[in-house]
């Protein structure tokens, strides 16, 4: 396996538009420790970990044990326990659903997740909403509370030697139409046809609503928001809308959003399913020049639609890194890398997306192998 210094020339060679070969990384988070039995012993539940801060603590040092001594092991990213880390206040993607007041179920064996509180005539309650003072907001005053307790609890933590901090608790966003999805369920999408000035008047809201949260929590621990000229940016539940769709009632959102950063970008986006089909009119229309995919994706098609200065991001999709053999794994990967995405040297192998719990090392093994193997310019 290449050694951390000639992973780091890899990203070197591929930021420097001179790559050798293509990079190799994973989008995960804590609950492949949570939902594993042998990075958590004690069972700690997803309750547990968003309401103690011990709990919290745990998983998210056998979080950066499972990726620094053992998953690094298969990508191209350093290998090796790092000497300071960063905590963080941990609501999953639940965080923009929360923030605007939804209840949150915790699931034997799932994510925890929201519930939808828009439903038939409660459509219209969101608009009562204080927008206005974002730091009284029940959410947000219980992530502050979480951090204080992560930062009281880290005092006096001894591990390896390592030093400890916290990141502040500043909220990103998940997409106007996520968003709206969460809150609404599938009564949105008749939205759009029965009753599309209350469609556009939610996506406005909560449009309106993030902006002033994310600047008030930013300036509260000293920082700017949308600061630089490029963004980052993820709206999912646009694989459930045409194209057409698309354009006329979502499209001005993502371009008023991307503005608050700059007109021309280069910005970046995360679409998880089959929202491919959208993607030649959000790079053209919304300057976006790099694209994180989830599954389906024809790679082929894609790097043709997008040409070769656009980044793509994927690789194979997390049921056969979960469920396949080491040969399937294998053989998807070379499929995707022989497909023609590494036309012009902008395409990073990664899962598709984000990875399950359990994967079996073999095939973790496989997907590294494979790119060392026909992942080379």
């Amino acid at each position: 396996m290449p050694t951390n210094e000639e992973k780091q020339a890899v990203w070197q060679a591929y930021n420097n538009r001179k790559p050798t070969r293509v990079p190799v990384t994973y989008g995960v988070n804590p609950r492949v420790v949570l939902f594993n039995s042998e990075w958590n012993p004690k069972g700690i539940t997803f309750e547990d970990y968003f309401t103690k801060a011990s709990a919290l603590i745990e998983i998210q040092l056998q979080f950066m044990e499972f990726q620094t001594q053992y998953l690094n092991q298969y990508c191209d990213r350093s290998l090796g326990r790092p000497k300071e880390f960063a905590f963080y206040v941990d609501s999953q993607n639940s965080y923009d659903s929360l923030y605007f007041g939804t209840p949150i179920e915790f699931r034997d064996g799932e994510v925890a997740d929201t519930v939808p509180i828009l439903a038939g005539s409660d459509k219209y309650r969101i608009f009562d909403m204080d927008i206005e003072h974002p730091m009284d907001n029940p959410y947000v005053k219980n992530s502050l509370r979480r951090y204080e307790d992560i930062k009281s609890a880290i005092s006096s933590l001894s591990y390896h030697d390592m030093t400890f901090s916290v990141n502040p608790p500043i909220i990103g966003f998940d997409g106007h139409l996520t968003i709206a999805t969460c809150l609404r369920d599938s009564e949105l999408y008749s939205d759009i046809y029965e009753d599309p000035d209350y469609f556009n008047r939610l996506l406005s809201f909560i449009h309106n609503a993030v902006i002033i949260r994310n600047r008030a929590i930013a300036e509260y621990f000293g920082h700017k928001a949308f600061n630089g000229k490029s963004g980052g940016y993820a709206d999912d539940s646009i694989q459930l809308i045409s194209t057409k769709t698309y354009k006329e009632m979502v499209l001005p959102f993502h371009r008023t959003w991307y503005a608050l950063w700059s007109v021309e970008g280069p910005h970046s986006m995360h679409l998880c399913g089959d929202a491919t089909r959208h993607f030649p009119i959000i790079h053209k229309e919304l300057h976006v020049n790099s694209f994180d995919t989830g599954f389906p994706v024809d790679f082929s098609w894609l790097r043709k639609a997008l040409g070769n200065e656009v980044e793509i991001l994927g690789g194979p999709e997390v049921g056969i890194l979960l469920n396949g053999t080491s040969e399937q794994v294998y053989e998807r990967t070379k499929d995707i890398l022989k497909s023609g995405i590494m036309e012009g040297g902008r395409f990073v192998l990664r899962d598709a997306n984000n990875l399950a719990p359990n994967v079996p090392e073999e095939n973790l093994s496989a997907m590294y192998r494979c790119c060392l193997e026909h992942g080379n310019y």
